[in-house]
């Protein structure tokens, strides 16, 4: 008969906990690491902050070497990438103005804003068959009702405005104090009716030049503007004379709703203009964004309006948008507080 031995269980139990121990000790450790890494990494760039660094300086060197070594974007961690775009908000910024000039160009030639950003009576003339941007088998016949409501051209031409912000209505630019900054901005844009009440003028400011109207909103909130049109008006009147901009033509759903925004303005007599992007005008930017590893179902009104900005304006800032950069604020305690980047 064979015996066994009751230390060999007992052995084998204590092998197994210590390496139960060990796999927890170093999953501790490699958390640790990646908390104090982090941590670091801010410190490092933000610890002795003072001021802004000079747009050559080792530090700004080596922050812009690591972004520009991001060859596509989807090989690389949104969150890596917002990570270094909020460190180089510490340096000081000088524009390329050949780089600039360039980038210019090649908008010009893939989506021509000054000519196309709005359907005009110049670019869809009178009985068109407008296509529709995503409901591309669907037809919009251009009668002569609808014909009016366009402007006779682009009321904006290229690099028209010096200086232009493109404001998000996310509610990131809380606390940020950039409303003054908005404010001295030659051409302002604006997405979807954000606030600009007094309570929030410190951080938005009160500028508005332009400001688009998803027409989802006007379903859910305004009830597709098919009774009570007052308080839509009454929102508008917030932005003053701000021009309104609608996707009327994005697809087959949004038109109705989008043209009697005009009919609205109209009946209360508003001074405001009322334009609707070019589903062309879309249809190329979204290609081009795409030719570039932006990958979006669609891409955000947001972009829309800064490729548009880009060339409108000579020098253009986005503020409040999810791919606008932030900076990292470090203050007591070393809590980290968000805010997005104002221009001096």
């Amino acid at each position: 008969m064979r015996y066994a031995d009751p230390s060999a269980n007992r052995d084998l139990l204590g092998n197994r906990t210590l390496l139960f121990i060990f796999i927890c000790a170093f999953a501790l450790v490699t958390l640790l690491q990646q908390i104090l890494y982090g941590r670091n990494y801010i410190k490092r760039y933000f610890e002795f902050y003072e001021g802004p660094f000079e747009y050559n300086s080792t530090r700004c060197l080596e922050l812009r070497h690591e972004i520009l070594e991001v060859k596509v974007l989807s090989m690389v961690k949104q969150s890596e990438l917002f990570d270094r775009w909020k460190s180089l908000q510490m340096c000081k910024w000088a524009m390329n103005i050949s780089e600039a000039n360039q980038f210019k160009s090649t908008l010009s030639r893939c989506c021509n804003a000054p000519a196309f950003l709005f359907t005009t009576q110049k670019n869809t003339p009178l009985g068109t068959k407008l296509k529709y941007e995503v409901d591309t088998s669907g037809i919009y016949h251009i009668n002569q009702e609808i014909f009016r409501m366009f402007p006779k051209d682009m009321p904006y031409y290229r690099s028209q405005f010096k200086k232009c912000a493109v404001v998000g209505n996310g509610g990131i630019l809380k606390n940020s104090r950039c409303g003054r900054e908005i404010n001295s901005a030659d051409f302002v844009f604006r997405c979807n009716l954000p606030p600009i009440s007094e309570k929030y003028t410190v951080d938005v400011g009160v500028k508005t030049d332009v400001v688009t109207v998803n027409p989802s909103i006007i379903t859910e909130r305004f009830h597709k503007l098919e009774k009570w049109r007052r308080p839509f008006y009454r929102v508008l009147q917030v932005y003053e004379n701000a021009s309104v901009l609608l996707p009327a033509f994005y697809n087959t759903r949004n038109t109705d709703v989008s043209i009697r925004v005009k009919y609205v303005l109209d009946d209360f007599e508003s001074p405001q203009a009322v334009y609707y992007f070019h589903p062309q005008y879309l249809v190329n930017v979204s290609r081009y964004w795409l030719s570039l590893g932006v990958r979006a179902k669609r891409i955000s009104t947001g972009l829309i309006l800064a490729t548009a900005a880009l060339e409108l304006c000579e020098e253009s800032r986005m503020l409040g948008l999810k791919f606008a950069p932030a900076r990292v604020l470090i203050g007591p305690g070393d809590e980290a507080s968000w805010s997005i980047p104002c221009w001096s």
